[in-house]
Protein backbone atom coordinates (compact mmCIF):
# COMPACT_ATOMS: atom_id res chain seq x y z
CA UNK A 1 0.00 0.00 0.00
CA UNK A 2 1.25 3.54 -0.91
CA UNK A 3 2.25 6.39 1.77
CA UNK A 4 -0.75 8.39 0.17
CA UNK A 5 -3.45 5.93 0.62
CA UNK A 6 -2.85 6.28 4.16
CA UNK A 7 -3.22 9.70 4.25
CA UNK A 8 -7.14 10.25 5.26
CA UNK A 9 -7.54 7.01 7.23
CA UNK A 10 -9.18 7.53 11.34
CA UNK A 11 -6.81 5.49 13.63
CA UNK A 12 -9.00 3.69 16.23
CA UNK A 13 -8.06 1.74 19.56
CA UNK A 14 -9.70 -1.98 19.48
CA UNK A 15 -8.79 -2.18 23.29
CA UNK A 16 -11.22 0.76 24.10
CA UNK A 17 -12.89 1.88 21.16
CA UNK A 18 -11.59 5.46 21.03
CA UNK A 19 -10.49 7.83 18.04
CA UNK A 20 -7.04 8.74 18.22
CA UNK A 21 -6.99 10.63 15.24
CA UNK A 22 -6.39 10.78 11.31
CA UNK A 23 -3.39 9.48 10.08
CA UNK A 24 -2.52 12.95 8.11
CA UNK A 25 -2.49 15.09 11.29
CA UNK A 26 0.39 12.24 13.01
CA UNK A 27 3.77 11.67 11.55
CA UNK A 28 5.92 8.13 10.74
CA UNK A 29 9.10 7.49 12.25
CA UNK A 30 10.87 5.47 9.63
CA UNK A 31 14.05 3.11 10.24
CA UNK A 32 16.38 5.24 8.19
CA UNK A 33 18.53 1.95 8.14
CA UNK A 34 15.74 -0.75 6.55
CA UNK A 35 13.03 2.03 5.64
CA UNK A 36 10.45 0.14 7.51
CA UNK A 37 7.82 1.87 9.64
CA UNK A 38 8.71 1.79 13.06
CA UNK A 39 5.67 3.63 14.79
CA UNK A 40 3.12 6.24 14.32
CA UNK A 41 3.38 9.35 16.51
CA UNK A 42 -0.03 11.08 17.26
CA UNK A 43 0.17 14.67 18.72
CA UNK A 44 -1.49 15.18 22.01
CA UNK A 45 -3.37 17.93 22.04
CA UNK A 46 -4.25 18.17 25.38
CA UNK A 47 -2.19 21.75 25.32
CA UNK A 48 -4.15 23.37 21.51
CA UNK A 49 -5.39 26.50 23.40
CA UNK A 50 -1.21 27.52 23.66
CA UNK A 51 0.44 28.74 20.58
CA UNK A 52 3.80 28.50 21.39
CA UNK A 53 4.65 24.69 22.67
CA UNK A 54 6.53 21.91 21.59
CA UNK A 55 4.81 19.03 20.56
CA UNK A 56 4.54 15.72 22.31
CA UNK A 57 3.33 12.95 20.69
CA UNK A 58 1.37 9.57 21.50
CA UNK A 59 3.85 6.72 19.93
CA UNK A 60 1.96 3.34 18.76
CA UNK A 61 4.47 1.19 17.72
CA UNK A 62 3.84 -0.54 13.75
CA UNK A 63 3.67 -3.80 15.36
CA UNK A 64 0.44 -2.75 17.73
CA UNK A 65 -1.51 -2.08 13.86
CA UNK A 66 -3.76 -5.05 13.33
CA UNK A 67 -5.87 -3.90 10.31
CA UNK A 68 -5.60 -1.35 7.70
CA UNK A 69 -8.94 -1.03 6.12
CA UNK A 70 -10.81 1.02 3.68
CA UNK A 71 -11.52 3.89 6.44
CA UNK A 72 -9.44 3.48 8.95
CA UNK A 73 -6.47 2.03 11.03
CA UNK A 74 -7.60 -0.32 13.41
CA UNK A 75 -4.83 -0.48 16.52
CA UNK A 76 -4.95 -2.56 19.48
CA UNK A 77 -2.80 -0.70 22.41
CA UNK A 78 -3.73 -0.57 25.71
CA UNK A 79 -3.62 2.74 27.62
CA UNK A 80 -1.52 2.04 30.07
CA UNK A 81 0.95 1.37 27.34
CA UNK A 82 0.70 4.35 25.50
CA UNK A 83 4.52 5.53 25.66
CA UNK A 84 4.57 9.31 25.34
CA UNK A 85 6.83 11.10 22.96
CA UNK A 86 8.75 14.44 23.24
CA UNK A 87 9.84 15.54 19.65
CA UNK A 88 10.43 18.76 18.37
CA UNK A 89 9.42 18.39 14.51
Amino acid sequence: MRLSKLGGKEIVNLSDGGRLGILAESDLLIDERNGKIRAILIPDFKNQFSIFYDKNYVEIPWNCVRKIGNDMIIIELEEAEFPKSHFSL
